[in-house]
């Protein structure tokens, strides 16, 4: 069983082209709760951000909640990841993922929300705003 908090606000996943500079605005003032990433690769740019941080010039697809794994049962959290992705894909959620040094963290559709905590819950998770 896995602890899952809901972080508050809506997400983009966004893709500029490659060798576009990041907004500095990107990067500063971070509230506690928010989350930015960057994956860089000769194809383009990633980002995945609070909405009211995307790049004007990004392009964004859906709206996006996301969810932060807080603590596991078991030590090392081997296969967590796998524990999260595999009930939203029976439930036909889809999800993105995307892990720090820390944690993992989980971006289902906003729309799909609802099905997406009762599938995590369903699966034995904790789910908590």
């Amino acid at each position: 069983m896995l602890d899952i908090a809901l972080l508050p606000g809506e997400y983009a996943v966004c893709r500029l082209a490659a060798g576009t500079p990041l907004p500095e605005a990107m990067s500063s003032g971070l509230g506690d709760t928010d989350v930015v990433t960057v994956s860089w690769t000769s194809d383009g740019i990633s980002v995945i951000c609070p909405t009211d941080r995307a790049p004007a010039q990004t392009v964004v697809e859906t709206v996006w909640r996301c969810l932060r794994v807080t603590a596991s049962a078991e030590p090392g959290g081997v296969g967590s990841l796998a524990a999260l992705v595999d009930p939203l894909a029976e439930a036909r959620v889809s999800v993105v993922t995307f892990s720090t040094f820390d944690t993992d963290y989980l971006l289902v559709p906003a729309v799909r929300l609802t099905e997406g905590t009762a599938a995590l819950q369903r699966a034995g998770h904790r789910v908590t705003d």
